[in-house]
Parts: structure tokens; C-alpha cells; sequence
């Protein structure tokens, strides 16, 4: 970078691409789809979502398969944000719900609702929670439209 008659010293990128670039979204699409962690995985822009389903009796693998998520993105010089990542149960209340996961040792937030492409998904499965952030939202509008 040239400011002036001042000439910036070259780095060097261990990573990633230069925002703006053209080969920016074709080069994240190559990285995130050598993400394979071996269960039922939705992927959308910079989001991936791992799903597992599991019986009553059934030991849950999740964290195996966090942590080979973990490795496959490290391997292609990415990072899984900690804070960003969220474990959700979806269904029925287990009597005994499986051990939390961790990322890097850190413990990762159980949630009950969660904001995934524009919908607030609940554990139980229903809409009321949804259908309240969008009924708030309707009423602040509309009380913007009457001030008018």
C-alpha cells in the first residue's frame, strides 16, 4: 500500500483470501465443501450445521464428530469460532440428555432456541417463539406508520 511517498512492507498470508477478490467466494466454497464430519451437515454461506438423530437408547458421537470438523477445518486453514458455535437437543426431554460438547476444550452453549436463516427453531418444535419476534416486529413498524 502506497500512502504519500510512504510504501508499505509486503506480508505474507498463512490463510485465507483478500476481501473483495474474485476468487474469494469460489475459493470458501472449495475449503467448506472438504468439510465432511460424517453426519447429516447443512452448509450455507459461512454457517454449517450438524445434525445427529438419535434413538432413547442410543449413545450420542457428537463430539467426535465436532472434533473431526474441528481437525478438517484446521487442515484447510480454517477456525471454528467458539463463540458462534451452539449445541441445541431437539425433540423430546431426555431424562438423561447427553454430555455437552466442547470445541478446543471449551465448553460449547446448550441453546433452546436458535436463529437459523431468518427462522427462531425451538427444541420443542414449536412456533411460538418465532411467532413472537415477528409480531414485535410487526407492532414497532406499525407504530412507526402511525407516528407518520
Amino acid at each position: 500500500m502506497k500512502i504519500g511517498d510512504a510504501l508499505s512492507d509486503w506480508l505474507q498470508m498463512p490463510a485465507g483470501m483478500p476481501q473483495g477478490s474474485h476468487l474469494g467466494p469460489l475459493t470458501f466454497i472449495i475449503l467448506i465443501g472438504a468439510l465432511q464430519p460424517g453426519c447429516l451437515t447443512h452448509k450455507y454461506v459461512d454457517d454449517t450445521t450438524m445434525t445427529e438423530f438419535l434413538s432413547r437408547s442410543a449413545v450420542s458421537s457428537m463430539q467426535s464428530l465436532v472434533n473431526e470438523l474441528d481437525h478438517q477445518a484446521a487442515d484447510t486453514g480454517m477456525i471454528v469460532n467458539g463463540r458462534k458455535t451452539k449445541e441445541m437437543l431437539i425433540g423430546l426431554v431426555l431424562k438423561d440428555p447427553p454430555p455437552s460438547v466442547s470445541l478446543s476444550s471449551a465448553p460449547v452453549d446448550r441453546i433452546t432456541v436458535f436463529k437459523l436463516l431468518g427462522v427462531h427453531v425451538a427444541s420443542d418444535l414449536k412456533w411460538s417463539h418465532h411467532v413472537d419476534v415477528i409480531t414485535s416486529k410487526v407492532a414497532a413498524r406499525l407504530h412507526l406508520l402511525k407516528q407518520l
